[in-house]
């Protein structure tokens, strides 16, 4: 912590001042904030503004939240036996490498959902892994959940490899997709030329229908595929959920490899949703499940467990990695898992990192909580209160994946911790603070010089972002007590907080910086 962050944190925090500004604030009346907030903006013009701050302010208040949905979209299974190219199939279609792609068989275990779309038409993919009529351990597991993702969708494109033809696994999916009486699609897949169509025709003996001819790799015949499925896909699913307006919250399942994250989400969800087996790693696609908890609908997403070093996991956990990135991207909040059996490690502090810089809300999830004596707890308490100092604006729940312990505390954190991230602070409001903490606190002088606060406004919201019009660069322990102060006095608990700085001079003082520093 620098200098600066000390001599305004200790000075101002556990003093009775914050009290003073929380009650001011409540008892402050919204007319006059925002009066004052607007003669503050009008004073920006004798400022030398940029035509983006000019923008900024123009657009000054903002809606969020996504576009209403009445009906959820269609689903389609991708289905077949182990190696045949669906998870290539499924990249074509997505148009980026999205599925876990490896020359070995049983890379995707669970049902991952991707949201594609052809011709303006939007619909649900659904990747399984190789089915298996007579497998055992984990890889029944795996069939069990190709038969579930065939039973929640409305169209099923079968994945057979062309040039090995039928076989007798091949006969028996087609047996389970009798049962089911669902459109079907039968992709030949590895026809990479005209030459090789002959071996396309064979899969007639199915009893299927025509098969289409497909490279997943070359991307051959895919469109034609697609064209088929708009003639049988519904408008709407039949099987899937409606969504509610905004859609039920997503949540990543985050932490190392086998901290409990698919244990967690088989115990919220009340099923086998996930494929939980000892050996680390297990996870490698990010698994969606919609879970109702506590009267509140929940997207989870389970995760791959991110590895030690990226550059240092070789396929399947490579793009596993990548991906788990990518579940933070679409996801509003993240539960952080953390193995209190063994001591904080280096990849949980990259993981909780990581997190940090996807913006997203955060619970920290320590998991085997209920295993440890008393001893080792307040042992613990200690180390998290000086290792995770970074994050204690983050929700703690204690809990045990395994047996389902204190997995009911985990809801009301994750609604503060979005709520917070959801939250805006009226600019009138917001300047009133800003002003009152400068005014108690101002900046030390630097050079000869006190930058000042012009303005500051919230420029959105998940998370809570603001930009401050300020005439010099602001320190970053200023900014940091700024940012704590924000925390505890508007109860941002849970969720990340943005500050950006624009730095401006009056006109005829110069051409007027613009200085942009970040929390």
């Amino acid at each position: 912590m620098s200098p600066v962050s000390d001599e305004y944190e200790q000075k101002y925090l556990g003093s009775t001042e914050g009290e003073d500004l929380a009650e001011y604030l409540e008892n402050l009346d919204e007319a006059e904030a925002e009066q004052r907030a607007e003669a503050l903006r009008a004073g920006l013009d004798d400022y030398d503004l940029e035509e983006e701050d000019r923008r900024l302010l123009v657009e000054w208040g903002f809606e969020t939240g996504p576009e209403e949905s009445d009906e959820p979209d269609p689903v389609v299974a991708v289905v077949g036996r182990p190696n045949v190219g669906k998870s290539t199939i499924i990249n074509r279609i997505l148009g980026r490498r999205e599925a876990v792609v490896m020359d070995q068989p049983g890379v995707t275990r669970d049902r991952v959902f991707y949201q594609a779309e052809w011709n303006d038409k939007a619909f649900t993919l659904v990747d399984t892994g190789g089915w298996e009529s007579d497998a055992k351990g984990i890889n029944a597991q795996v069939a069990a959940q190709a038969e579930l993702a065939v039973a929640h969708a409305d169209v099923v494109i079968l994945v057979v490899d062309a040039l090995v033809g039928i076989t007798a696994m091949d006969e028996a999916i087609v047996q389970m997709l009798r049962r089911v009486n669902k459109p079907l699609l039968l992709a030949a897949n590895k026809i990479d030329d005209s030459h090789q169509e002959p071996e396309a025709a064979a899969l007639w003996g199915l009893g299927m229908g025509e098969p289409h001819p497909v490279s997943g790799v070359h991307g051959r015949g895919i469109a034609d595929l697609l064209d088929e499925l708009l003639k049988v896909m519904p408008e709407h699913s039949q099987y899937a959920e409606p969504e509610a307006y905004a859609g039920p919250r997503r949540v990543a399942l985050v932490g190392r490899p086998n901290v409990g994250k698919s244990s967690l989400l088989n115990k919220l969800a009340g099923e086998e949703r996930a494929v939980v087996n000892e050996l680390a790693g297990t996870t490698r696609d990010p698994v969606d499940e919609l879970v109702e908890l506590g009267g509140h609908a929940f997207r989870f997403v389970d995760t791959a467990g991110i590895r030690r070093r990226q550059h240092m996991a070789k396929g399947a956990e490579f793009y596993a990695s990548l991906r788990t990135q990518t579940a933070l991207e679409r996801s509003e909040l993240a539960v952080v898992l953390l193995d209190v059996s063994e001591p904080l490690s280096e990849q949980d502090v990259r993981i909780l990192q990581l997190t940090i810089d996807s913006g997203r809300a955060m619970v920290l999830a320590f998991n085997k909580w209920d295993t440890l004596d008393e001893e080792r707890r307040y042992d613990l308490e200690r180390e998290i209160d000086r290792d995770l100092a970074h994050v204690a604006w983050a929700p703690r729940v204690n809990i045990s994946a395994k047996t389902g312990w204190h997995k009911d505390k985990l809801v009301p954190a994750m609604l503060k911790s979005l709520e917070a991230w959801d939250s805006r602070i009226p600019t009138g409001r917001l300047n009133a603070f800003l002003g009152e903490l400068a005014a108690a606190h101002p900046h030390p002088v630097r050079g000869g010089k006190q930058p000042r606060i012009l303005f500051g406004t919230q420029v959105s919201s998940r998370p809570p972002t603001f930009v401050l019009f300020t005439t010099g660069f602001l320190d970053p322990g200023y900014r940091r007590f700024i940012t704590r102060r924000l925390r505890e006095t508007f109860d941002f608990e849970g969720t990340p907080i943005e500050i950006s700085m624009r730095v401006r001079e009056r006109r005829g003082r110069g051409t007027g910086g613009s200085g942009r520093g970040k929390r």
